[in-house]
C-alpha cells in the first residue's frame, strides 16, 4: 500500500484518542432530585388554550407595479470584417471576399451546406402554413356582424391644470404614436400655472408620454410631415409656426417671428405635396392664409387675404377656422371660416383677386372641419353649428346631402379613409357619431358615448381600424372601430358614385328652377321700371300721388269736424230757445191761478 498524504503533526494535536469497543453501559454521574430547587418556582394559574393545527393566514389586496418600457434608438454596424478590412471602403471589402472566394474552405463548406438548405426549403415550399380555408365563411359573418366600437386606450394631460386636446395627428409610418396639441380656447380661461407642453403618446403606453413638445405658446393643431415622419409643424395660440424634429429633442428647431405670422390662433396647419418636402401652410381666425418653408420661417414665402370683396382688405377679411388640400389637386384648397362660409382658391392664379375663386355658404356658425372624400375629391364634407353637410363643386347654392339638427353642436368630423361612404363625427356632448350613407341616411349608424366632457378634435388612422377623440378636460380616448365599418364592402364604390351624382342632378335641377324666378322676378321689375319712365313730364310721381293723398285725407276730416261742430251749437241752441219757453209758461199758468 503506498502512502498517498503524510501528516506532519504532533499528536498531542489530534484530541483524544478514540477507543472503540463492546461492552456495557457504563453510569458515569447520576444527578439526585434537590426538593429545596422547587421552592424557587413560581406557582402560575392554569389556563385553557385553544391550538388551531394549521398556519395562521390572512388575505391583503396588492397593486403590482405596472411594467413601463422605453423605446432606445439603437445604431446597427456592419460587423464580422477582420480588423484590417474597413467595411465602409468597397475596394477593401471587394478584395477580401475575392481572397475568401478562392480559399477551398469555403468551397466545402458552401457545398455541404447547400444540400441542408435544399431540403429546409422544399420542406417550407411543401405546405403553405399562411393558407386561409374559410376565406368565405368569415367574410359573411363580418357582414352580419352589428356595428361597433370599443375603447382601447385613453391618455389623459398629465398636467394638474387640464387644457382642451384641440389638434390630432398620426405617425405617418407607423401605427404606434399619435401626436397631440393641447391649449384652452376658452375667453379668458388661462392661467398661470397652465403647462405650454404638448405631446407625443406611444399608444402602448398610456401612462406617460414618449416625447414632450415644448414651444413657446400652446399648440392648438399640429401635422406630422408624411414625407419625414421625424419632423413635425404646430401652430400656436398666438400666431406663431414652430418646427421640431424629434432627433434633436423637445425644443423647435425654428419657429416664426411674431412679426411675420399670424395674429390670432393658428387653427389649422397642413403639409404640402412638394419635391423638398419642407412646404406648409397654415389659416387663422385674422382673415389670412400662409405659405411657409420650414427650413426658412422668418417669413411667408406667400400670403392670402381672404376678402370676400377680394380686394385684399383685411379688416374685412373672413376668419379661417379650418383648412383642406388635397394632394391630387395640388393648386386647389378650401377654407372654413367663422362666418359659416367655405371659400374655394387657386394658388396659382395670376392675381390675388383670382385666387378666391368661389364660396359655399350653408351654415349658421364656423365651419370647423373640412374634409375632401379621398376617393371622390368633388364631394367635401364641412361640419358647423348642428349639422354636418355633403357638398359639390359644381353646386353652390346648397349643399347635396346634410344630417337632421342634432341637439348638441357639432366639432369636428371626418371621412374614413377605407370606406368612401363612411364619416364621423364628434360633438359636445362627448358622443362620437359614425355615418354609413348607404345603410342610412338620417341616424348615424353606430353612436358611442366616449366620455361625458365635450369632444373637440377626430383623427382617424390610415387603416380605418383607430381613431382618437380629444376632449375638453385633456382626454385623448383611442378606439377601435370593428371591420364592418373598416372594410371596403362589394361595389360600395359604384353605389355611392351613383348617389352622389343623382343627388347631384337633383339639387342642379333645383338650382335652374330657382334661377328661372329670379329671372322672372328681375324682367318683372325692368319692366316696371321701363313704365315709370315711360310717362308724361306733366304726371305725378308716386310720391307726389302719396302727398296729395295725404292732403286730401286730411282737409276731408277737418272739413267733417267743423260740421260736427256747428250741428252742436245748433242743438244747443234749439235746447236755450225751449228751456226759455217753458219758463214763460210756467210762469204765466201760476199768475192765472193766482
Amino acid at each position: 500500500m503506498e502512502i498517498v498524504h503524510v501528516y506532519t503533526k504532533l499528536r498531542g494535536e489530534f484530541g483524544r484518542q478514540g477507543l472503540f469497543s463492546d461492552r456495557p453501559a457504563e453510569l458515569l454521574v447520576d444527578v439526585l432530585p434537590d426538593p429545596g430547587l422547587g421552592l424557587r418556582f413560581i406557582q402560575k394559574t392554569p389556563r385553557d388554550q385553544a391550538v388551531q393545527a394549521c398556519r395562521d393566514m390572512s388575505e391583503h389586496q396588492v397593486n403590482t407595479e405596472r411594467f413601463e418600457s422605453d423605446s432606445c434608438g439603437i445604431n446597427h454596424e456592419e460587423g464580422g470584417w477582420p480588423k484590417d478590412v474597413n467595411p465602409q471602403e468597397m475596394e477593401q471589402t471587394i478584395r477580401f471576399r475575392k481572397k475568401v472566394e478562392k480559399d477551398e474552405s469555403y468551397i466545402n463548406s458552401n457545398l455541404q451546406l447547400g444540400s441542408v438548405m435544399e431540403h429546409c426549403i422544399r420542406q417550407n415550399n411543401t405546405v403553405d402554413i399562411y393558407q386561409e380555408y374559410l376565406e368565405d365563411e368569415e367574410e359573411v359573418e363580418e357582414s352580419q356582424e352589428s356595428p361597433s366600437a370599443k375603447t382601447i386606450n385613453v391618455f389623459r394631460d398629465p398636467n394638474e391644470v387640464k387644457r382642451t386636446v384641440t389638434g390630432l395627428s398620426w405617425h405617418p409610418d407607423s401605427s404606434r404614436k399619435l401626436a397631440a396639441a393641447y391649449s384652452c380656447l376658452e375667453f379668458q380661461k388661462t392661467s398661470k400655472d397652465m403647462s405650454l407642453d404638448s405631446y407625443i403618446w406611444d399608444i402602448e403606453n398610456p401612462n406617460r408620454p414618449e416625447m414632450t413638445l415644448k414651444p413657446a405658446s400652446p399648440l392648438v393643431c399640429l401635422a406630422y410631415n408624411p414625407k419625414d415622419s421625424h419632423t413635425l409643424v404646430g401652430g400656436s395660440y398666438n400666431g406663431q409656426i414652430a418646427y421640431w424634429d424629434t432627433r434633436r429633442g423637445s425644443q423647435p428647431v425654428e419657429f416664426s417671428s411674431v412679426e411675420q405670422s399670424h395674429r390670432d390662433p393658428v387653427y389649422k396647419i397642413i403639409w404640402l405635396q412638394s419635391k423638398t418636402g419642407t412646404d406648409a401652410f397654415s389659416a387663422s381666425t385674422d382673415g389670412q392664409v400662409l405659405w411657409w418653408d420650414v427650413r426658412k420661417l422668418s417669413e411667408p414665402t406667400e400670403r392670402l387675404v381672404l376678402d370676400p370683396g377680394r380686394e385684399g382688405n383685411l379688416d374685412r377679411a373672413l376668419g379661417a377656422t379650418s383648412l383642406e388640400f388635397e394632394a391630387t389637386m395640388p393648386t386647389k384648397f378650401m377654407v372654413g371660416t367663422e362666418q359659416g362660409v367655405v371659400v374655394s382658391c387657386n394658388r396659382k392664379a395670376k392675381t390675388p383677386a383670382e385666387k378666391i375663386v368661389c364660396t359655399y355658404e350653408g351654415h349658421h356658425g364656423p365651419v370647423y372641419a373640412l374634409h375632401r372624400n379621398p376617393f371622390f375629391p368633388k364631394n367635401f364634407l364641412t361640419v358647423g353649428d348642428w349639422t354636418a353637410r355633403i357638398w359639390s363643386e359644381d353646386i353652390k347654392e346648397s349643399s347635396i346631402m346634410w344630417t337632421k339638427y342634432q341637439m348638441s353642436y357639432l366639432m369636428d368630423a371626418s371621412w374614413s379613409p377605407v370606406r368612401p361612404s363612411v364619416f364621423l363625427t364628434v360633438k359636445m356632448d362627448g358622443v362620437l357619431d359614425v355615418w354609413d350613407i348607404l345603410f342610412k341616411q338620417n341616424d348615424p349608424t353606430l353612436s358611442l358615448k366616449v366620455c361625458d366632457e365635450a369632444l373637440y378634435s377626430l383623427c382617424v388612422q390610415d387603416n380605418g381600424r383607430l381613431v382618437a377623440c380629444g376632449s375638453q378636460e385633456g382626454g385623448a380616448t383611442l378606439l377601435e372601430i370593428c371591420p364592418g365599418l373598416s372594410t371596403l364592402q362589394k361595389n360600395e364604390k359604384s353605389l355611392l358614385a351613383a348617389m352622389f351624382e343623382r343627388e347631384t342632378k337633383r339639387e342642379k335641377i333645383l338650382e335652374a328652377r330657382q334661377r328661372e324666378i329670379r329671372l322672372k322676378e328681375r324682367s318683372r321689375s325692368e319692366q316696371s321700371r321701363e313704365e315709370e319712365g315711360g310717362r308724361e313730364e306733366g304726371e305725378e310721381t308716386p310720391d307726389q300721388l302719396l302727398v296729395r293723398a295725404e292732403n286730401d285725407f286730411y282737409s276731408v276730416v277737418e272739413a267733417e269736424l267743423r260740421r260736427r261742430r256747428e250741428r252742436e251749437d245748433e242743438s244747443n241752441w234749439e235746447k236755450g230757445v225751449c228751456e226759455e219757453k217753458e219758463v214763460k209758461n210756467e210762469a204765466e199758468t201760476s199768475g192765472t191761478s193766482q
